[in-house]
């Protein structure tokens, strides 16, 4: 399970891995009691409790609703996909293509970015000029490996997540060799650090969850 976080308009964000979902929505009917409703909502389910709990699931990779409703939901929320990952950061960038939970192929690379200067100025703003030129070099890094790595599943791929800076992201599915992939890119963005191997492997705890938004009565 991914960490509770805020809600825009109330209510929390969560992620619930596919395989805990059914015991995990047991434990929702024991805190808040019967689910009252059931319906479609966007790309998943929307589930009311007795206590009038609100509760909305979204599918990693999208759902056509079919009856029984709860059940078909959670099947195909638990059904492996093959999907395709980008993270990139300033100086540093990973892709990679899981089938499920493993990884198939993947790139990891990194290329220096200086940091920021305390110096003002004509320096200052050389510095910026140079700053500005190894971060394009990284985004154009990013898009050849992108291109060599992931471009040739695309044909096989579910959906694209992305994450790290999702200015960088966006500037490296600009080119246009990757709308094949760009078409396919799905949020929530990945919450990640440096993009290194070992934080790759991580992401399908974050890409194959259900994603949750929960919103409770008010107290009194």
């Amino acid at each position: 399970m991914t960490r509770a976080r805020p809600a825009a308009g109330g209510g929390r964000r969560l992620g619930v891995a596919p395989e805990r979902l059914g015991r995990w929505l047991d434990g929702v009917a024991t805190r808040h009691g019967a689910f009252t409703a059931v319906e479609p909502a966007d790309d998943g389910l929307r589930i009311v409790c007795a206590d009038t709990t609100a509760v909305t699931l979204r599918a990693p990779f999208g759902w056509t609703p079919e009856p029984p409703l709860l059940a078909g939901f959670t099947a195909a929320a638990q059904r492996d996909r093959r999907a395709a990952v980008l993270l990139v950061r300033r100086g540093r960038w990973a892709v990679g293509v899981f089938d499920g939970d493993q990884l198939v192929v993947s790139k990891v690379d990194a290329r220096q970015v200086q940091g920021r200067t305390a110096a003002g100025g004509w320096s200052q703003q050389r510095f910026a000029r140079r700053r500005a030129n190894q971060t394009d070099a990284v985004v154009g890094h990013a898009v050849e490996t992108a291109v060599r790595v992931l471009l040739p599943h695309a044909d096989g791929v579910a959906a694209l997540f992305t994450g790290g800076d999702r200015g960088l992201a966006d500037d490296v599915l600009a080119d246009s060799r990757l709308r094949p992939l760009t078409a396919l890119r799905r949020d929530p963005a990945l919450d990640v650090g440096e993009p290194t191997k070992a934080v790759l492997l991580e992401t399908p705890k974050q890409f194959r969850a259900v994603q949750v938004l929960i919103r409770e009565p008010s107290p009194g």
